[in-house]
């Protein structure tokens, strides 16, 4: 068992937990490639509450697009983000956004490492 706070020291709250799930079956080596890769891919929660507060200032959206929602992104920055209220409840969620995606991404990681050690077992829930 990997100990999580050893690979990914920057995590706490739901996300260490669910990570410490996901590592639980990893030896050494999976847990360090996985945590490489998960960190250069994961958000931190602090910088999606600067990108959605430059909302307020200019570029409504901009946190969308970093977290992959394109889409969402293009109608933020047509609508001034809805009228500051889907801006305003996002300042609110920031945490959930990140979190969210980290989520995405750990899975994506995971599946990633998983092809890389075949016996790694596969359990993608935690």
């Amino acid at each position: 068992m990997a100990n999580v706070l050893r690979h990914l020291p920057e995590l706490e709250g739901m996300e260490l937990g669910y990570i410490q799930g996901l590592m639980k079956s990893m030896d050494e080596d999976q847990a360090s490639l996985f945590a490489q890769v998960y960190r250069a891919r994961r958000k931190d929660a602090q910088m999606i509450l600067i990108l959605t507060l430059i909302g307020f200032f200019g570029f409504a959206g901009l946190h969308r697009f970093i977290l992959g929602q394109i889409g969402l992104g293009i109608l933020y920055i047509l609508t001034v983000g809805l009228c500051f209220i889907g801006t305003i409840v996002d300042l609110v969620n920031y945490k959930s956004l990140a979190y969210e995606y980290n989520v995405k991404m750990a899975h994506e990681t995971l599946a990633m490492i998983s092809s890389h050690f075949p016996n790694m077992g596969g359990s993608t829930t935690a």
